[in-house]
This record gives structure tokens, sequence and C-alpha cells, in this order.
């Protein structure tokens, strides 16, 4: 089942390059992660957010919340990450969605609802999945959450046939071979997320790959290679959007991952459907 088209999100193609193009330089050094930290905390606070830092051995993720009207209710933390490789703009990975996290935020921020939105952003994800490590390993922080959106590379198309592969493990023929779609991540536990994203769907937005995987993806590594994996091994339901990274992009991990190779209305779409499937879980009765 879709959404209603009533209710349905649109998201501005150029807002979210915006964000791309502000983030578009190497973050990988502590001042330059700081830069990117300044560039970030200073979008929340335009949109009414009180930033916030947490701050750990060698890092700092950046926190927003608001609340929602159930005050016992658990929130939904939608995250990136923030730094990137040495020697690389990283535009898709992770601008593209640092910009689709931005906008979830912006548009959610005064969307009544009955769960508090958490926004997070997570340093240091590229040398070992340190920041969101540290978050979820933090017994008061991950107490109040009950569902998890991490955005793992959401700006990159290619359309030609055979250019996306796939990790080793997932069977041939689950999924096409040209990398117009999203990926969405889940664990087994928890495939109601996975529900949420393909009720947001529709044939104006990105198709959706939704993949449960058991035993928190240690069958296919590949599945675990982002920030919601330490969410999974404490047993939190958590989900990854991606666009696959290095499995279609070409320009991974490269100098060439700059805002030029990015789709920005593939982007808009898949960003516009997280807002529609983080709404859906923000308003969900139960744990």
């Amino acid at each position: 089942m879709q959404a209603r088209e009533s209710t349905r999100t649109t998201v501005e193609p150029d807002r979210l390059m915006a964000h791309v193009r502000a983030l578009a330089f190497e973050r990988f050094t502590p001042e330059a992660r700081q830069k990117a930290r300044g560039v970030i905390a200073h979008a929340l606070t335009e949109m009414g957010y009180t930033p916030d830092l947490h701050g750990y051995k060698t890092g700092m993720n950046i926190i927003a919340e608001r609340p929602g009207r159930d005050p016992q209710a658990k929130a939904v933390l939608v995250a990136a990450h923030f730094d990137t490789v040495r020697g690389s703009p990283g535009a898709d990975d992770n601008a593209s969605a640092v910009a689709a996290a931005l906008e979830v935020a912006r548009q959610l921020k005064d969307r009544p609802t009955r769960r508090p939105l958490r926004i997070v952003f997570f340093d240091e994800e590229e040398v070992g999945i340190v920041g969101s490590a540290a978050y979820a390993q933090s017994p008061t922080r991950r107490a109040g959450i009950a569902a998890v959106v991490v955005l793992e590379m959401v700006g990159f198309t290619c359309k030609t046939k055979g250019c996306q592969t796939f990790p080793p493990g997932l069977p041939p023929g689950l999924a096409p071979d040209t990398g117009d779609f999203i990926a969405v991540i889940g664990d087994l536990e928890h495939v109601d997320l996975l529900e949420a994203f393909r009720r947001a769907s529709g044939p104006d937005r990105p198709p959706v790959f939704a993949l449960p995987v058991p035993d928190k993806g240690d069958p296919l590594p590949d599945t675990r290679r982002s920030d919601h994996a330490p969410f999974w091994d404490a047993g939190i339901g958590a989900v990854m959007v991606t666009d696959t990274a290095n499995l279609r992009n070409p320009h991974y991990h490269r100098a060439s991952d700059t805002p030029e190779t990015l789709d920005p209305q593939f982007m808009a779409g898949v960003t516009a459907m997280t807002i529609d499937a983080v709404a859906d879980l923000l308003d969900r009765q139960g744990p």
C-alpha cells in the first residue's frame, strides 16, 4: 500500500545539492571534521534546532531533537555520517546522506507526531564506525530509541545494464542489474521498518529493494558496513538506506566523488520517501 497522495512529501533537489556543495571538501582530519560540524550545526540552528554535541575519545557526534506528543514514547533516530576518507570530497559518501538527513529534520521539525524525532550526524564512520559505536554502546543514549534509520550514500545512479553489482552471498537475479533503485537493508527481527519504506514508495519515486537479513548481517558482511550495525548489535531495530556504494558508484572513496556526479532527482525521491517512512514510524503505536 502506498502513502496517500494528499500526504506525500515533495523535496526540492536544489536544496539538497546546496547542502552537498557546502560539504564537498575532504572531511578526514580533525580540523576538517570540525569545519563540517560547523556547517551542519549552522543548518540545524537555522531550522530552529539547538544542536548538542556527543563527544567521545577521538571524535564528536552532532545531535538534534524535537519532542513528540507522548512523553513516554521512545524516539525514532535518523542518522548519517559526515566524515570522509582521506583524499575524497565525499559528495555521495556521505554528503548526500547528510543533506537528506537535514531535509528530514527540516520537514518534520514542526509536524506533530507521537514519538520524538532525533537526528544524529556521526563522526568517524570511515575509520571503523567509531562514532555510532560510541553512541550505541552508551546505555543512557540508546535507552530512549525505538528505531533507527541510517542514510548511507543516497545520491548516485547508474543506468547501463550490468553496472549494478551485488555482494557475495546474495542470490543472483534478486535485484535489478541497473543502479536506479534504493536499497533498504534491515534486520530480520524488525521487518516493520522495511514495510514503512515499502508504504512510502510509489511510481514517482525510486524503486525500493528491501532486504531483511538474519543474524545481524553476519552471513552478508557487506550489509554491516555502516552506522546501523552497532544498533543491530545492541538489539535495536535499524535500517540502512543506500545506493549500494561501490557496488554501483565508481567514484567511491576517490577524489572524483564530486557533486557533479550525483543524480539530484534520485536523491530528492529517496529523501521524500525517507521523510514519509520516518513520519509513519513516528506515529506508530506500540514499542
